[in-house]
This record gives C-alpha cells, sequence and structure tokens, in this order.
C-alpha cells in the first residue's frame, strides 16, 4: 500500500462542455459553490504530494479558482482533442515529479467522496496492482489510479478514450451510482 503523499492528482478541467450549453459547467452553482470546486476540494482533503489541474488556460476564472486551493494550473490549449489531451497534459506534469502513481480524476464528478479516494490508494499495488479504477457495478469509470510505469501509456491516448484501455484489466473498488454520477447538461444537477 501507498499513502496519499506518494501520489500525484490531477483534476481534468478543460473539457468543451458541448451538452452543458454556453456556460461553463464547471462554474456552475451546486449547493452554494462551483461545480468544480467539490472535486478539487475532496482532493485537497486527501492531502497528496501534488495537485495538477489540467485547464483550458492559466489564467480563467477556473484557474484562479484552483489555484487558489493550492493546484499546479496545467494549460491544455486544446481542448477539442478530447479527453485524452487533457490526460497527456497532466500526466506529462506528474511524470516531472517522484510520485509513484497518479490518480486521475474529473472535475465534472462532484460526488466522490475523500473516503472512495483513500479506497483506491489502499487497493494500489505498482505490481499486483498498477491500475485501480471506480465502478458502480456496471461501468468502469475514473477516479482511477496508474502506476508510474504506465505514464507514457496514458500520454499516448487519442480522443476522449484516454486511459480506458487500461481501465480494462484494473483491480475494481466498488462506489454507489449515484457517487460515480457526472454531470454533463443542466439538468444533471440536483436541484
Amino acid at each position: 500500500m501507498i499513502d496519499a503523499k506518494n501520489i500525484a492528482v490531477i483534476l481534468l478541467a478543460a473539457g468543451m462542455s458541448r451538452r452543458f450549453g454556453t456556460d461553463d459547467k464547471l462554474l456552475a452553482p451546486l449547493a452554494d459553490e462551483p461545480l468544480a470546486l467539490h472535486a478539487a476540494k475532496h482532493i485537497v482533503e486527501l492531502a497528496p504530494r501534488r495537485r495538477i489541474a489540467v485547464c483550458r488556460d492559466d489564467h480563467g476564472a477556473l484557474a484562479r479558482l484552483l489555484a487558489a486551493h493550492g493546484f499546479e494550473i496545467v494549460a491544455n490549449p486544446r481542448p477539442e482533442r478530447g479527453l485524452s489531451r487533457s490526460l497527456s497534459c497532466g500526466v506529462a506534469e506528474a511524470a516531472r515529479g517522484p510520485d509513484v502513481a497518479a490518480m486521475v480524476c474529473l472535475a465534472d464528478m462532484p460526488f466522490v467522496s475523500t473516503g472512495h479516494l483513500r479506497k483506491l490508494i489502499a487497493r494500489f499495488d505498482p505490481v499486483e496492482a498498477p491500475v485501480v479504477a471506480s465502478t458502480n457495478g456496471n461501468a468502469t469509470t475514473p477516479p482511477a489510479l496508474f502506476a508510474r510505469a504506465l505514464f507514457e501509456k496514458l500520454r499516448s491516448g487519442e480522443g476522449d478514450r484516454g486511459g480506458k484501455v487500461l481501465l480494462a484489466d484494473a483491480a475494481l473498488v466498488h462506489a454507489r451510482a449515484d457517487e460515480l454520477a457526472d454531470i454533463d447538461r443542466p439538468g444533471d444537477l440536483p436541484g
């Protein structure tokens, strides 16, 4: 087992949010706070060695918000190339540090608890379980933890598939479907 202090957490927050409309969904209010801040706060509570946020730019409202919570901001100037481009940017930054693994979280998944993030770390083993992912029993999803030995493979994905190929053989940690819900459309936000 590893400690959170030996990992980097990458928060992917550069998506185009086309299904949400013209507003930036990650700044949309949820319980009186911007949507992305919910995922960010759980990562802060986890206390990893590094917190990296991949944003569309390094000076916009979202980047400033996340930087104020201790995230290193990495700009993805080409978010239209899909999630894999953001993942590549984040993993490249994580690879510059000494961390034994990188956890990938999505900023539009506000309900994932710090407890679930800790369970992913507890299940991780660089040899026996080099990829640990979340599941609701039906689908394998982020958050997911990847051993450093897989960083180059993560950087080579294309489109919106990102690390999906690596998730096929992941050790799985169960969570309730509502905890793993993501926000794609305005109607997905709780009333």
